[in-house]
């Protein structure tokens, strides 16, 4: 089956998504192709700038507490400015593909960190360049050239004119809250609210969208490719905390008890204070991490 994931670095839905999004992955490795798919969340062809940038701010930094609220993620303990786009870091996670899945992965991790974590969201080249320095496995170099590669940006471009083609079943939802999921206007359209997973496969497809429990995901994936074994999510792959922290580099307190099953951080991690629970790095990946200020 297919599992395309509409989605923003700067998004903080997506950003508490991401524990459930990194267990589904592992039960459907070998059994699924995920396909990301930027949606440009703030873009400066659609977003007039706010005319009060020190209140949007204020405003914004609540909002994203109001979400922490409910997916538990880290927040900032001070948002310093509110994304004036999210094309930058967008386009930097479609080019550092070009490195391999496990790279944009990282990649895309070090953006969020920057935004969620250290409150200073990647909305230029040089701020996406500073976040990722020291990031292992990534070639920085390639990074850039790839940044300014036509293809990188008219990949970006098709994921957006995709996200922008949200189907009637998420027009108008009516689905209880927090994040229900319904589509978002942009510009004179519509886009996918963030994130959205489309499962599609042998069966036809299916859309999630919002924030929703994992066995929602699983129960679609189930539903679209009923030849595909999916394991159930209670009894099969946790992993320990040290595992998980190699697997990942980066640990929230959701990452460990959706990963491993409980709450025990790993014995190695490098511990980082954040706004809503403590933030665990590995010490490879801590290298030059923006919230750290200095190497590791």
């Amino acid at each position: 089956m297919e599992v395309v994931e509409y989605t923003d670095p700067v998004c903080p839905w997506a950003w508490g998504s991401e524990p459930k999004f990194r267990r589904l992955r592992a039960l459907l490795a070998g059994r699924a192709r995920w396909r990301p798919v930027y949606a440009l969340m703030f873009d400066e062809d659609e977003d007039d700038p706010a005319p009060d940038q020190a209140a949007e701010t204020a405003w914004y930094a609540r909002f994203v507490e109001d979400v922490g609220a409910h997916t538990r993620a880290p927040h900032a303990v001070r948002l310093h400015w509110v994304a004036a786009t999210s094309r930058p870091a967008s386009l930097a996670a479609v080019a550092a593909a070009e490195q391999g899945s496990l790279v944009a992965e990282s990649v895309v991790r070090r953006l969020r960190e920057s935004m969620f974590v250290l409150g200073e969201p990647a909305d230029t080249e040089g701020r996406v360049c500073a976040a990722v320095g020291g990031l292992p496995g990534l070639d920085r170099e390639r990074l850039r050239r790839d940044l300014a590669d036509p293809g990188v940006r008219e990949r970006l471009a098709r994921d957006r004119a995709e996200a922008r083609r949200p189907p009637p079943e998420v027009m108008g939802l009516r689905d209880p809250p927090p994040h229900p999921g319904a589509a978002k206007q942009a510009g004179e359209g519509y886009r996918y609210a963030l994130p959205t997973l489309v499962f599609v496969g042998s069966a036809g497809r299916r859309v999630v969208p919002g924030w929703r429990p994992l066995d929602e995901y699983l129960a679609a994936a189930r539903a679209v490719a009923p030849e595909v074994p999916v394991p159930a999510a209670e009894s099969w792959g946790l992993l320990s905390p040290d595992d998980a922290l190699e697997r990942h580099k980066s640990l929230t307190g959701p990452d460990l008890e959706v990963l491993t099953g409980g709450s025990a951080p790993p014995v190695r991690a490098i511990r980082v204070h954040t706004g809503n629970g403590p933030l665990w790095l590995q010490p490879a990946y801590a290298n030059g991490h923006p919230a750290l200020g200095v190497d590791a």
